[in-house]
């Protein structure tokens, strides 16, 4: 009986996990020297979401945003409780602008001109990393 629920127990875990690693959907990118494990949000879902409501977002990771198309794609605050730095990406890899958002604001900050990625990190991170518009970041999903 203790052997039974010991196996179902497991697998529940297993199937768990398997499926928070199917909808974690990350990517690999780099900044100069500088790694960055970004979380992908390129569904219009996983865009308006965000990284809304989490409380704490480790030091070297951020998250990708990835649009179909090449515009003016603003960014917001609203319901996002970590302060975090924007890097618009022109599909070359080459970042456009670096901006400082605060937390929970609803001021709009959009990039200068048309990009199709957005990273956003801590607060901070690319100016500690000497990171800086045209600077390219590596990683990029061709499409």
């Amino acid at each position: 009986m203790l052997q039974k629920l010991v196996t179902a127990i497991f697998a529940l875990f297993v199937f768990s996990s398997t499926a928070i690693a199917q909808q974690s959907n990350m990517i690999e990118l780099n900044a100069g020297l500088y790694k960055i494990q970004a979380e992908v949000a390129k569904t219009e879902k996983a865009r308006q979401l965000g990284l809304m409501h989490r409380t704490f977002m480790p030091a070297d990771d951020g998250m990708l945003f990835i649009f179909d198309q090449s515009a003016t794609h603003c960014f917001w605050m609203r319901n996002t409780k970590i302060p975090l730095a924007i890097a618009f990406i022109a599909d070359d890899g080459k970042i456009v602008d670096i901006l400082e958002m605060k937390a929970m604001t609803e001021e709009n900050h959009c990039p200068t001109k048309p990009v199709r990625f957005a990273l956003e990190m801590n607060q901070g991170w690319f100016s500690k990393k000497g990171v800086l518009p045209g600077h390219t970041i590596t990683g990029l999903p061709k499409n």
